[in-house]
C-alpha cells in the first residue's frame, strides 16, 4: 500500500511538472524542445509495440512517420480540409501502409525482417523525394497550417498557434498514446505478444495465430508513427523528406532501447533523452557528438535492460517505498 501510494504520488508530481511546464519555462527554445520530446514520445511509444513487447525490430518508423506528416499536410494545404481532419487522416494513412509493408515483411522473422523494413524506410524516402509534383521534393512542403482553435461554452477558446498552445496539444496526444499502449500491454492482446516475444514456435504450438497478432502490432507501431508526424508537420509548418531518413528510424531504435524496451515508461525516458541530450552537449562544441556517442555506447553496453528499470529499482530501495519492518512494529 505505502509503495502504491508513494507511486501514485509521483505520478501526480510528474503531470503537476508537465502542466506547467510552459508557466515555468522563461526560454522559448526549451519549449519547442519539449514540444518535439512529446513528437518522439509518440514515436518510441508506438515502436515498442512491435520492438518491446513483440520482440521485432523495425526500421520503418520514421518512413511511417513521413507519410503520416505529408498525409495530414496535404490534405490541409491541397484540399483545404481542418487540422483536425487532417491529423486523423495522417495516422490512418500511416496504419495503412504499415498493413501493406507489414503483410510481406512479417512472413520473416529476426535480422531477415530489420533489413526488409529497413529496405522499405528507404523506398518511402525516395518516393518522398522524387514524386516532386506532390510532395514538393527536397523544397518540401511550406505553410502548413496548425489546428484551428477550441470554442468552450462561456466564450473561452483554446488556441494552438503559440508554442505554450502547441505544447499542450503535444502532451495530450503523448498521454493518450501511452494510455492507449498501457491498455493494450494490459490486455489479453498484450500478453500474446510477450509470448510471441519469449517464444514464438511455442505460442504457435498453443495454437496462436502469430502472424495476425505481430502484423496487427505493427500496424498500431506504424499508426502511432503517423500521428506523431502529423503532429509534427503542423507544428514546424514545414516539411521536407529529411527528418523521415533511416537514421531517424534508428533514433526511434535507440529511444526504446535507451529507456527500456518492453517496458511503459521506458520509450518516454528515451524520447526525452534522445531530443535534449544533444541539446546539451552543445557546450561541447567540437567534441559534442564525440561525447554524446561515447554516452550512448556506455549506457547501451552497461544498462542493457535501459534507464527506466534502474530507475524503478531504486526508487524502490527509498526508505518510504520499503516495506515496514515487523520486527520494529513488535518493538
Amino acid at each position: 500500500m505505502i509503495r502504491r501510494t508513494a507511486k501514485g504520488l509521483g505520478m501526480i508530481a510528474v503531470a503537476a511538472i508537465l502542466l506547467a511546464l510552459p508557466a515555468l519555462v522563461n526560454v522559448p527554445y526549451f519549449l519547442h524542445l519539449a514540444v518535439l520530446s512529446l513528437v518522439w514520445v509518440i514515436v518510441a511509444v508506438g515502436l515498442n509495440v512491435i520492438q518491446g513487447y513483440t520482440g521485432y525490430v523495425s526500421i520503418a518508423q520514421a518512413g511511417f512517420m513521413g507519410v503520416g506528416a505529408y498525409v495530414s499536410a496535404l490534405a490541409a494545404l491541397r484540399l483545404a480540409w481542418p487540422v483536425w481532419g487532417s491529423l486523423p487522416l495522417g495516422f490512418v494513412g500511416a496504419a495503412i501502409a504499415g498493413l501493406v509493408v507489414g503483410y510481406p515483411s512479417l512472413r520473416v522473422r529476426g535480422h531477415y525482417f530489420a533489413i526488409v523494413t529497413l529496405a522499405y524506410n528507404m523506398v518511402i524516402w525516395i518516393l518522398l523525394v522524387n514524386v516532386d509534383w506532390l510532395t514538393g521534393g527536397d523544397a518540401g512542403l511550406p505553410g502548413i497550417p496548425r489546428p484551428e482553435a477550441i470554442w468552450l461554452p462561456g466564450g473561452y477558446t483554446i488556441g494552438f498557434r503559440t508554442r505554450g498552445g502547441y505544447y499542450y496539444l503535444a502532451l495530450a496526444l503523448a498521454a493518450l498514446a501511452v494510455a492507449g499502449v498501457r491498455r493494450l500491454a494490459r490486455s489479453r492482446v498484450g500478453r500474446v505478444l510477450v509470448a510471441i516475444r519469449q517464444n514464438e514456435a511455442l505460442a504457435s504450438a498453443a495454437g496462436i495465430p502469430c502472424w495476425k497478432y505481430k502484423l496487427g502490432a505493427f500496424v498500431v507501431s506504424a499508426a502511432y508513427a503517423g500521428l506523431a508526424g502529423g503532429l509534427y508537420a503542423h507544428y514546424t509548418g514545414f516539411i521536407n523528406p529529411s527528418p523521415f531518413n533511416v537514421d531517424s528510424s534508428l533514433n526511434a531504435i535507440l529511444a526504446v532501447i535507451l529507456g527500456g524496451s518492453g517496458t511503459l515508461t521506458g520509450p518516454v525516458l528515451g524520447a526525452f533523452i534522445l531530443v535534449l541530450l544533444p541539446e546539451y552537449l552543445r557546450i561541447a562544441q567540437v567534441f559534442r557528438l564525440i561525447a554524446y556517442g561515447l554516452i550512448l555506447i556506455v549506457i547501451t553496453i552497461y544498462l542493457p535492460r535501459g534507464l527506466a528499470p534502474i530507475l524503478a529499482s531504486g526508487a524502490r530501495r527509498l526508505p518510504w517505498m520499503s516495506a515496514p519492518d515487523a520486527s520494529s512494529d513488535e518493538r
